[in-house]
């Protein structure tokens, strides 16, 4: 039979080695979702795939060996899936709107982690409202704290967790277990001055390594969230490299605004030819220089007062 490829793949359904049948791809924002839905995956894999199915690296599933003509019955049964997951769509009953920007990946976070700084499935969601559907190649990551479980330098924009220590000299019983841990665990910041704890605020990472290991409760995490927002992070073929960290103690609002407004960027700089009109947007920032892209992810941006941009960013990695 005859298949429309380019509408196949924009109906997130993969194109297989093998003639006359196709993948579903369903993707999952952050990474969770309510164990009742796998068996609607069951469902689809045994009723009209071949019984197996993939997880991908990006958190989510592929349902192989579909027949072409079935995918408008498989639609159909991926639709309480799509409102159960929160998945922006064009049309109900249509299966999912595919895109160029990858499914938001992210570590567990706060909510089982207790290295977590934060809630990362929550905020994958609000950045699923944020910015999906979208054709342009952008491929962001979500991880409570600096240990980085969900390798989110290998993103356009990898988002880590952080907290603000707060010491209460009155409750420290002089253990120096904070500081041991620091010096173990983390990058060293904390040193005891006269028997208490002192920490060096402009090399911490707010890991929250103190935090967890006083016995009395001396330090504890920060009301407010803050994160790391690293950038430019690429795999593939062509010049792979590891993002940079970029603004510290940067607040959600903001992280939020920086990547819809790098999305206005793309479209201005994007090559045109670059196949399948994607482009990966470090190649995009290489070309135009890192400034100008500052300019346009900085637009209408209010940072917190205690943020701290680290400005010009330069890459390594592997030169061809």
């Amino acid at each position: 039979m005859d298949i429309n490829t380019k509408k196949l793949k924009k109906n997130a359904f993969r194109v297989t080695k093998e003639r006359g049948l196709t993948a579903s791809r369903i993707r999952v924002p952050g990474g969770r979702m309510d164990a009742k839905y796998l068996t609607d995956i069951q469902n689809i894999a045994d009723t009209y795939g071949n019984g197996t199915v993939h997880l991908t690296v990006r958190q989510g599933f592929e349902i192989p060996g579909i027949p072409f003509e079935k995918m408008p019955e498989v639609n159909q049964l991926l639709q309480p899936i799509i409102e159960g997951l929160g998945i922006n769509q064009e049309e109900d009953g249509n299966g999912y709107t595919s895109s160029g920007t990858r499914n938001i990946m992210a570590c567990v976070g706060n909510s089982i982690c207790p290295y977590g700084c934060y809630d990362t499935t929550d905020f994958a969601r609000k950045m699923e409202k944020a910015i999906f559907p979208n054709d342009l190649h952008f491929k962001i990551a979500f991880t409570g704290c600096s240990n980085d479980c969900g390798k989110v330098r290998m993103h356009d924009f990898g988002i880590i967790g952080m907290t603000v220590p707060q010491f209460d000299a009155n409750r420290c019983v002089s253990c120096e277990a904070c500081a041991k841990t620091c010096k173990k665990k983390s990058v060293g910041v904390l040193k005891m001055i006269n028997y208490r704890p002192k920490r060096d605020e402009e090399k911490c990472i707010g890991c929250g390594e103190c935090v967890l290991v006083c016995p009395n409760m001396a330090w504890t995490r920060s009301e407010k969230k803050y994160y790391k927002l690293t950038i430019m992070g690429r795999n593939g073929k062509k010049n792979p490299r590891m993002g940079e960290d970029w603004i510290k103690w940067i607040d959600e609002e903001s992280i939020i605004k920086i990547v819809q407004n790098t999305y206005a960027y793309v479209k201005e700089y994007i090559d045109k030819n670059a196949p399948a009109g994607k482009e990966h947007i470090g190649y995009i920032v290489d070309r135009t220089g890192f400034e100008e892209f500052k300019k346009w992810a900085l637009k209408d941006v209010v940072l917190p007062d205690i943020a701290e941009v680290r400005t010009p960013v330069y890459w390594g990695g592997i030169k061809y």
